[in-house]
């Protein structure tokens, strides 16, 4: 087991947990650290540390530490960070972060069986060079498998729900559990299943098509995100869901919010639907930026937006 405390000058944000851990868990094979950094975890790279960070070994090991860890100790999952904005005050409890043990893709057929930290343009890519179809629009979704699965994650026409056969994962107890795509309970951008699960392994059907056209398919999806969405900045994707019947970049644009800052965040020019870290915002900067672009579009238009960013954590205290 690999236990190490955040070190530097800066004092801990959070009460030291790993003393009272260490003995519950001797038989952990990931990395749990104490008030680690989650910015660099984030596309925003904003935010607080974890009280506790762990990297689980694999999807066992991830259930060994949620068996044995206290029940009332908060558990978060984050998978690329990519739709994430991490409060400054940091994260209480656990942080766990699926890498290594959870990036293994297969074919199978016509079947793709991945790992929930597997980046989706990934499992695109693999079902591309398999002559599988159904799967292009994951090349439009700057996340992870797990993040797609919990948020039906969809782009260009698709969504999670089209392909999914079933998926894993651990509940808070440790169990492991698996439910059919009947089972997940898809709505747009929503699943149902209860939020202490955490997913670990997927497995999606396709159908046969042409190398050539998927391959065509992909590269339009890329020219067309490369052309109207700020793929370069230091953004979270997609910022609000779309009202039914409306867009909410549309939305946003007639409530005058182009362009608009707050402190270093500020709303993308090239699309208003994506918030942009000008290099130096604080957490706090850029959701802020967001409830104000949401305040507008009620005021002008009476549509209250929803957040599609997940935003996690407690706000710094008042100095």
């Amino acid at each position: 087991m690999s236990m190490a405390e955040t070190s530097g000058a800066a004092p801990a944000a959070f009460p030291d947990l790993l003393p009272a851990l260490r003995p519950l868990l001797p038989e952990l094979r990931g990395t749990l650290n104490a008030n680690a950094p989650l910015a660099d975890f984030t596309w925003f790279r904003v935010g607080g540390p974890a009280q506790l960070l762990f990297l689980p070994a694999d999807a066992d090991d991830l259930a060994y530490l949620l068996a044995h860890i206290p029940t009332d100790l908060p558990v978060t999952v984050i998978g690329l960070g990519s739709n994430l904005i991490v409060r400054d005050g940091g994260v209480p409890g656990v942080v766990i972060r699926l890498g290594r043990g959870f990036t293994d893709v297969s074919v199978e057929g016509t079947r793709i069986v991945a790992g929930t930290g597997v980046p989706d343009v990934k499992v695109a890519r693999a079902a591309a060079d398999a002559g599988l179809a159904g799967f292009s629009f994951l090349r439009g979704i700057p996340g992870a498998i797990g993040g797609a699965l919990r948020m039906n994650g969809g782009a260009y026409g698709g969504e999670t729900k089209d392909v999914l056969v079933e998926a894993e994962g651990v509940t808070r107890a440790g169990a492991k559990v698996r439910f059919t795509n009947a089972d997940m309970g898809f709505t747009y951008r929503h699943c149902g299943v209860p939020d202490d699960v955490i997913f670990t392994r997927a497995v999606f059907e396709g159908r046969p098509g042409d190398p050539t056209e998927i391959a065509a398919e992909m590269a339009k999806i890329t020219e067309s995100r490369e052309a109207t969405q700020p793929i370069k900045s230091r953004t979270g994707g997609s910022t609000f869901k779309n009202p039914p019947g409306a867009s909410a970049w549309k939305l946003v644009d007639a409530a005058g919010c182009r362009g608009l800052t707050i402190g270093r965040a500020q709303v993308s020019e090239l699309h208003t639907n994506f918030l942009i870290n000008l290099g130096g915002a604080t957490a706090a900067e850029i959701e802020g930026l967001g409830e104000e672009v949401r305040r507008r579009v009620k005021e002008t238009s009476g549509v209250t937006l929803e957040w599609e960013i997940k935003r996690i954590g407690l706000p710094l205290p008042p100095a």
